[in-house]
């Protein structure tokens, strides 16, 4: 479950062909994918190991590639747990550390790396697998946030949550989700709300945590509205496999669920299935009115194991409007309106040694 990432492999030989980013000033980056870190087992002189972070654009759809990107002491031989707003979550060494490594806007010889208490004392049987991460700003840094401290989540496989503010708190405050989640939805934050959101299993209810540790859970029922008509064999299709609920928020406040159906093991030749539900303005209190729709404007939706997130899509050229960028049981952009998920290909110039990318969009980071 969990990803390998710098435990650093030798390339037997650099391509020019691949897109590169050197001393380059950018106001903010595209979204990118994950693939992976390749490097010499030599050390730069401040002491870093030197490697090439292998990233996929999806709206040019090729690989980027940042060369001799010091890799931080902590962070060799980690194991990748997460990301959100752009930032890695890495485990290792019986510590968690965040870090802007993956961004091509970071320094290429001082990668930010911010350490989290270490996770200690588990809820008894609980696993320790995490599922996902996920922040309440777009720093981790408490200077950098006019909203006030930042806040981290991590869910893990079962009915386990845990969090902290980094660099205030020493320890983590356990929560214990009231459902059974496994490999079904993702946490996020909600900017809007203010809350940690998770969907609960059958997605007809919204689970929510605010910042203050000390409360308890909020449940929001989701009353589904001009849910399509489909013939019977669709229906019996998509309960044969296997479903995410997805809770995501627009850049200017507007939730939406997405279901997502995939077929395990994942046949290429059946599509993925979505529907996406927008929440209605007219929702009281206790409940949330959700709307079938095909058409959510020039928005696009990034879902993975990362946070799942929401894009303008004419802000990054390329990006396919009224779609939904899958990493997972796929790796394809969906078109809402006509129901129809085209794959990537594997991008040129990527090693053939990597043949497993780690399932990880990062959100545009800026500087």
């Amino acid at each position: 479950m969990s990803q390998l990432l710098f435990r650093l492999s030798k390339l037997s030989s650099r391509n020019n062909n691949v897109l590169i980013h050197k001393n380059s000033r950018f106001l903010s980056t595209s979204p990118y994918l994950i693939l992976g870190v390749f490097g010499d087992d030599f050390r730069s002189a401040c002491g870093n190991f030197l490697s090439d972070i292998l990233l996929f654009d999806p709206a040019k759809e090729e690989l980027l590639t940042v060369r001799d990107k010091a890799v931080p002491e902590e962070l060799v031989c980690s194991q990748v747990m997460g990301a959100s707003h752009g930032w890695g979550f890495f485990s290792g060494h019986n510590a968690i550390h965040i870090s802007d490594t993956f961004s091509p806007l970071a320094s290429k010889s001082d990668s930010k790396v911010i350490a989290l208490p270490p996770i200690t004392s588990m809820i008894y049987g609980q696993s320790e697998v995490v599922w996902n991460v996920a922040m309440s700003s777009s720093s981790p840094y408490r200077q950098d946030n006019e909203e006030g401290d930042c806040v981290v989540a991590i869910k893990f496989l079962g009915n386990h949550l845990t969090m902290c503010r980094p660099g205030r708190d020493l320890g983590w405050t356990n929560k214990l989700i009231p459902f059974v989640s496994f490999e079904n939805s993702n946490l996020m934050y909600s900017k809007r709300e203010q809350r940690f959101s998770l969907p609960a299993p059958g997605g007809n209810y919204l689970c929510s945590w605010d910042l203050h540790f000390e409360n308890e859970p909020k449940f929001t029922e989701l009353v589904f509205r001009n849910i399509p008509q489909l013939p019977q064999s669709e229906w019996e299709l998509m309960d044969s496999c296997f479903k995410e609920d997805h809770w995501v928020e627009s850049p200017c406040g507007q939730s939406f669920l997405v279901k997502w159906y995939s077929h395990v093991p994942s046949i290429r030749c059946k599509e993925p299935m979505v529907m996406v539900f927008r929440e209605d303005q007219d929702t009281n209190e206790g409940t949330k009115n959700m709307s079938y729709t095909e058409d959510i404007g020039d928005l696009c939706i990034f879902l993975s194991k990362s946070e799942p997130f929401c894009l303008v899509a004419s802000s990054c050229p390329g990006l396919k409007s009224n779609s939904i960028y899958l990493m997972g049981h796929s790796f394809a952009v969906y078109d809402i309106t006509t129901k129809t998920a085209r794959h990537f290909e594997r991008p040129k110039g990527l090693p053939e040694s990597l043949t497993h990318f780690l399932p990880y969009w990062l959100a545009p980071f800026s500087m």
